[in-house]
């Protein structure tokens, strides 16, 4: 392993809350159907995949304009909440195995579909720990498509066979095998197609990263 690539929301921080709160506003504006069931089923999209996918469940269309106005409102509301964000706010075990896979000599990455990805890193303090950081502005695809972690690779001249992927959203783990990645899934959620499972990353060690084979 030589590449160690991290999704952001779910994985280095946990925005969860400050997502659905947006969503909510933005949906209930349009007299349409948000709750927990729909919020889970967009984790790890892109923001217009995710209304997209939002108005499929409400069986509901928007106009072109009107769509992306909702982006727009949907966005300013999220980043409004993301200014609270501190490196208090970092999730169990990142800086440990941050620390822990630099000793090792292993380069690690950023591979997220959020736009404002550099953003929160900037909040949390952590934007020069990644050698390389690929978002949601610098693709033309979201996760599935695994151009993001394909990017990611490239940027630091890795082999797809050499990186591993942490990723908490389906999404992003089918992402990662369609890269032709090991992919560790993160948290409590079941997770298809993951080599690996934790619930947090604390703990982690090469020893047990090097037990994920790949399974293609």
């Amino acid at each position: 392993m030589k590449l160690a690539i991290f999704d952001l929301d779910g994985v280095i921080v946990s925005t969860d809350e400050l997502h659905y709160a947006a969503w909510k506003t933005v949906m209930d504006d349009a007299d349409l159907k948000f709750n927990d069931e729909m919020n889970d089923q967009i984790r790890g999209l892109s923001r217009d995949a995710s209304l997209h996918t939002l108005l499929r469940f409400n069986q509901a269309t928007l106009a072109d304009e009107v769509f992306d106005e909702k982006l727009e409102v949907k966005n300013q509301l999220y980043r409004d909440n993301l200014s609270t964000l501190s490196e208090k706010d970092i999730l169990p075990g990142v800086l440990q195995l941050i620390t822990y896979l630099r000793r090792e000599g292993v380069k690690l990455a950023i591979g997220s579909s959020s736009r404002n990805a550099e953003f929160i890193l900037d909040q949390l303090k952590l934007t020069s720990a990644f050698d390389a950081i690929v978002t949601g502005n610098d693709v033309t695809q979201g996760k599935p498509d695994p151009e993001v972690f394909q990017k990611s690779a490239t940027a630091l001249g890795v082999a797809v066979e050499e990186c591993i992927v942490f990723e908490d959203a389906q999404a992003g783990v089918d992402a990662a095998r369609n890269a032709g990645m090991r992919v560790v899934g993160v948290g409590t959620a079941t997770l298809t197609g993951a080599t690996l499972l934790v619930t947090d990353l604390r703990n982690i060690e090469l020893s047990l990263l090097a037990e994920c084979t790949d399974e293609h």
